[in-house]
């Protein structure tokens, strides 16, 4: 049966936790009853909105706990902190248009919505306007590409009077962003305990940030060992990192890229089927071009949701701008190489994201299709990256591909050149935020530790100031292997890795803390 029809009525603390996040709950859950609709995320809005959160405890203590750290995680990223204040991105994702390209229902629906969704845009300028009096100057010039990018892609055949509206409002918030560039406060860094709180709050976990700079430092090492190991067998006595970005200039051009997505597709699908390592490998995933007001990223999964009818998924991939100089989309596709592209095919598509989403539809319960922890979701698709290396996905494609320039080391090598980047982002987000980092230092840091350099560095440095939890992807990848060995030891000769996986992901999303359950459940 199509699972709009599991649509049941939510639980009022659910309810009000979803009004807050009507993005997150349209794009990632697919419930499109908030198509069209935007959160008022002025001061007033936000603490009214907060207010509201709370009430009776849920029938299920996991769910209850899962429910719980969400709305923990709001009060204390908005109401403590305070961050719709900083941060654009909160107000970005109310005027993100981009979901209404997926074809998750018919088109003249989705048109009307983006319409109703447009309508909105000069109340959530206001309302960001309003909010946004303290963004540092830091967070503001990283990010003002992104505001400006948000307006692009507006259909052609728009009523001339809600684009010029919606433009002009656009245009505001553009100026008011770079007076803040010109203008903010020079200093982005939240303090050390404060980073702490905000990624341990959402996650129902205390965090100590010297002991996950000390593991982010011990898997920096594991990570360049193994990639030696690798690169010696197919470049002996070549220093590793300098082989490496030979081999990332390896790459399709750009008519070729997306035939290459879809040949990474496949094999990820027809191996993760085979082996067994995710409960369920239904559905659709096709490959195409980023919307226009998401091409600030490489390559994105967008999933059909779990309350939505079983609609194709799509994993984007953005291609070089054809403005940009052959240098600049060489740069660009490098991304894209025949190294590093089996890697994020397998991290976006299958086992990765597109298998999670599969399992999210069958998620009990509604706390768990709907609250979507990230360092969860990335951690799990950054886990069965390397977990792919361990089951043998580089000879099964080197098998299947026929082609002796591709070998199974060279899926090895984009494994680890991907995870030295996410190790990189989680030592860089502690040092920046606690003050004993500039952004130039991260910048330089990832052009030492990983093959990134010059303006590739330095973009993925400036992250850290907005995104200060970007080292969720190493984080949840080492907390789902530590629990991995404990299910190992405790579960014995009854260990399997398709009964590990399944009981990992019927839990849905869960916020780290929260994962050991599946000791007791698997």
């Amino acid at each position: 049966m199509p699972y709009q029809s599991q649509h049941d009525e939510l639980p009022p603390r659910l309810r009000a936790l979803a009004d807050l996040m009507p993005a997150s709950m349209r794009e990632g859950s697919g419930m499109h009853e908030y198509d069209g609709k935007v959160a008022d995320m002025s001061p007033d809005g936000v603490r009214d909105a907060l207010s509201r959160l709370g009430g009776d405890p849920l029938d299920d203590p996991h769910d209850e706990a899962h429910l719980a750290a969400f709305e923990n995680a709001l009060r204390h990223e908005l109401g403590e902190l305070g961050l719709h204040r900083v941060n654009p991105l909160y107000h970005l994702s109310e005027l993100d248009l981009s979901g209404y390209d997926r074809e998750y229902a018919p088109q003249a629906e989705r048109d009307a919505a983006r319409l109703a969704h447009l309508a909105e845009w000069p109340r959530v300028v206001d309302n960001a306007i309003t909010a946004l009096d303290r963004v540092p100057a830091p967070v503001a010039e990283a990010l003002i590409g992104a505001v400006r990018g948000v307006a692009d892609g507006l259909p052609a055949d728009l009523p001339a009077d809600l684009r010029e509206s919606a433009l002009t409002a656009h245009a505001r918030l553009v100026a008011h962003i770079e007076r803040a560039a010109r203008e903010g406060p020079a200093d982005a860094a939240l303090g050390a305990r404060t980073l702490a709180r905000l990624m341990g709050c959402g996650e129902a976990v205390e965090v100590d940030l010297a002991d996950l700079e000390a593991r982010a430092g011990t898997e920096r090492d594991r990570l360049r060992s193994l990639l030696a190991e690798s690169a010696g067998r197919l470049a002996p006595g070549r220093e590793p990192m300098e082989f490496v970005r030979e081999l990332t200039r390896r790459h399709p051009g750009t008519d070729g890229v997306l035939d290459a997505a879809r040949q990474w597709t496949r094999l990820a699908m027809e191996f993760t089927a085979e082996r067994g390592l995710a409960p369920y490998n239904d559905g659709e995933c096709r490959v195409d071009v980023s919307p226009a007001s998401q091409r600030w990223a490489t390559a994105m999964m967008a999933w059909s949701g779990p309350w939505e009818a079983d609609t194709p998924s799509f994993y984007f991939i953005t291609p070089p701008d054809a403005s940009w100089s052959k240098e600049e989309a060489d740069e660009w596709l490098e991304m894209f190489s025949y190294t590093t592209l089996p890697a994020v095919s397998v991290h976006e598509v299958a086992p990765g994201h597109f298998s999670h989403g599969r399992a999210l539809r069958r998620a009990p319960g509604p706390v768990r299709r709907a609250l979507q922890s990230m360092s969860f979701a990335e951690g799990w698709a950054h886990y069965v990256e390397e977990m792919c290396v361990e089951e043998g996905f580089g000879a099964y494609a080197a098998e299947r591909l026929g082609d002796s320039s591709w070998t199974a080391d060279h899926y090895e090598i984009g494994v680890w050149v991907e995870a030295l980047i996410r190790v990189t982002r989680l030592s860089v987000a502690i040092g920046v935020h606690s003050g004993t980092m500039t952004v130039e230092q991260a910048a330089a840091k990832f052009a030492e530790d990983t093959p990134l350099q010059g303006p590739a560095a330095l973009s993925e440095a400036r992250r850290a100031t907005f995104d200060p939890t970007y080292g969720r992807y190493t984080w949840g990848k080492l907390e789902i292997l530590r629990l991995r060995e404990r299910a190992r030891e405790q579960w014995g000769g009854e260990f399997t890795l398709e009964r590990f996986h399944r009981a990992l992901l019927d839990l849905g999303s869960p916020p780290l803390g929260l994962i050991d359950a599946v000791l007791a459940h698997g």
